[in-house]
């Protein structure tokens, strides 16, 4: 053990497998008081032999009592669409062929705004207590030939972003009406929501704490 005594690492959220994060924080307690070359060597040690797909980017202390998870005001998630087949993009965009309407779909989402109760795009059976969420931004994006769904909200439920997306699609191929969709948030019955898209596209890509918590090297 690096540290020479048990550590318990906890992080700043959980997400659906093969999902990925450009941004993740996690905190653990030790007895210590690390130094800033002891973080900074155990940062090298660390992503010596971490897998390939992972990296450490810095430790850092923080004040008394800061939660990775239940000390964040806010996340943000992008989910990306590809309009043309890409080999270098596999794994982390989704493919989607066919015209979109992209300005109903960001009438829809530009809905999500007014939205408090998610259950329709929650994954069911889940241990959540409550299905309230605030979303403070949502809107799609043209970058070259992506369409990059940026939602912020203060928490997400387990599968919410990729059941979003999915009826978004729908929206945006006109497979159902902008009334239909807000339909599909008033039912609160996921079965009327879109499929599920595939998780490669999604990426947390910010996290946010109130200032003030992190202390200077």
């Amino acid at each position: 053990m690096l540290l020479r005594e048990p550590v318990r690492l906890t992080g700043c959220g959980r997400t659906d497998a093969g999902v990925h994060a450009r941004e993740f924080y996690a905190h653990f307690e030790c007895a210590g008081d690390l130094k800033y070359e002891e973080r900074h060597n155990l940062v090298y040690k660390l992503n010596s032999f971490l897998d390939s797909d992972i990296v450490i980017y810095d430790i850092f202390k923080v004040k008394p009592k800061v939660h990775a998870r239940f000390s964040v005001i806010s996340r943000t998630y992008q989910y990306t669409l590809t309009r043309h087949k890409d080999p270098f993009k596999v794994g982390y965009s989704y493919y989607f062929y066919g015209n979109l309407d992209v300005e109903m779909m960001n009438l829809g989402a530009s809905f999500l705004c007014d939205v408090s109760d998610f259950t329709s795009f929650s994954k069911v059976s889940t241990d959540t207590k409550t299905n309230i969420c605030s979303v403070t931004r949502a809107t799609w994006e043209q970058a070259g030939d992506e369409l990059v769904f940026t939602v912020t909200a203060n928490r997400f439920l387990r599968n919410m972003v990729r059941a979003i997306v999915g009826t978004l699609l729908e929206l945006g191929t006109g497979k159902i009406t902008f009334d239909e969709f807000r339909e599909v948030v008033a039912g609160k019955n996921r079965s009327d929501a879109g499929e599920s898209v595939p998780a490669a596209g999604l990426f947390l890509v910010s996290v946010e704490y109130p200032p003030g918590l992190f202390m200077e090297h």
